[in-house]
């Protein structure tokens, strides 16, 4: 097993660490540096723990192929290739972003989706790397992205155990055992039916890694419960505004959704607590004052034989539990016990 945290940059991804919250941009720039800016700044006022893009060439992604299934009708393109080479992040762009990102306090991660967008990404002191559930079966890109021997951050959507194990056994054998995994439904947006977070725990008892959820529902619900079924990584995507042009806007939270997330996450985080059960700080009070005990229904002259009919089970809990009332019917009373007194153990 494998479930020891997993350091990225100055933030520990695992069990019993605070969920690692990735605000996703990627392709929401729609081709302007600055509106790129405006994504980083509300994913830091959000306060979520990163914010990622995509950094990905057109004529690396997609063939110019006439088979009906790169045909698309998406945002004003016809073909894969075409949507693609709409939402590329030119590679000079991207120091920018992640000095922009380090000045706002917000970590900066970026998915690669071809080799030297990986060694780009890495001479810039990238601290760590996704990979998209759509390149989890490319492992000569996977081996590649290992041998950096920084964490591999696993999308698994569409994917089956066995080719999650391809991936991971890919970046063992380059001697990397720095491996997030991530539950993900692909669709766009993603049916909640379609979900199945149970399959978090299936992945991490599979795997022994951390394991995240990577959501493309509409809301914030599913995260939310993501967590609470032990996500130790949520990602998810946002936008400026959903009306905006683009094949992932309109699926993204508007950035008060976006913090409103975080903090609900911040929140369930709190709640789950402690494996425990125990009277807690704040119910204390309640405990005494709304608990019921055994008292006197009437005087109870010392020496007396006591019965039922002289006691009453009533609030607030400062005398002997109710468990006791058999125990107590039938003692003599050691004191005058008055009516309304509070029953204890030192009286009968």
């Amino acid at each position: 097993m494998h479930l020891q945290g997993i350091a990225i940059e100055n933030k520990i991804v695992g069990i019993g660490e605070p969920c690692f919250i990735i605000a996703e941009a990627g392709s929401n720039h729609d081709g302007n540096i600055n509106q790129a800016k405006e994504l980083i700044d509300i994913a830091a006022n959000s306060g979520a723990d990163a914010v990622k893009f995509q950094l990905f060439r057109a004529d690396e992604m997609a063939a110019k192929t006439s088979d009906p299934i790169a045909n698309i009708d998406i945002s004003g393109c016809k073909t894969l290739h075409e949507l693609y080479k709409s939402m590329e992040i030119p590679a000079q762009w991207v120091e920018d972003l992640f000095n922009h990102a380090t000045r706002k306090g917000i970590l900066f991660l970026c998915t690669p989706f071809h080799e030297q967008a990986v060694d780009h990404l890495d001479d810039m002191g990238i601290g760590a790397f996704k990979v998209a559930s759509f390149e989890l079966v490319h492992l000569p890109l996977i081996r590649h992205i290992a041998r950096k021997g920084k964490p591999v951050i696993l999308s698994t959507g569409m994917a089956n155990l066995s080719e999650i194990e391809d991936a991971i056994a890919a970046i063992v054998g380059e001697g990397n055992v720095q491996i997030i995994l991530l539950h993900c439904g692909s669709g766009y947006p993603h049916n909640i039916q379609d979900v199945h977070l149970a399959a978090i725990d299936t992945i991490r008892q599979a795997f022994g890694y951390p394991v995240g959820y990577s959501d493309h529902t509409l809301g914030i619900t599913v995260p939310i419960a993501a967590v609470a079924r032990g996500a130790n990584v949520i990602e998810k995507h946002f936008t400026i505004r959903r009306d905006l042009p683009g094949p992932d806007h309109f699926f993204a939270l508007e950035p008060a959704e976006l913090k409103a997330m975080v903090t609900a996450i911040r929140d369930t985080e709190k709640a789950i607590g402690r494996p425990y059960k125990m009277v807690t700080e704040s119910e204390k009070l309640r405990h005494k004052r709304g608990r019921r005990s055994i008292f006197a229904r009437v005087d109870i002259p010392k020496g007396t034989c006591i019965t039922a009919e002289m006691l009453a089970i009533l609030r607030p809990g400062i005398g002997l539990m109710p468990k006791h009332l058999d125990l107590i019917v039938g003692r003599s009373a050691q004191v005058d016990i008055k009516s309304g007194e509070p029953i204890t153990w030192d009286g009968i």
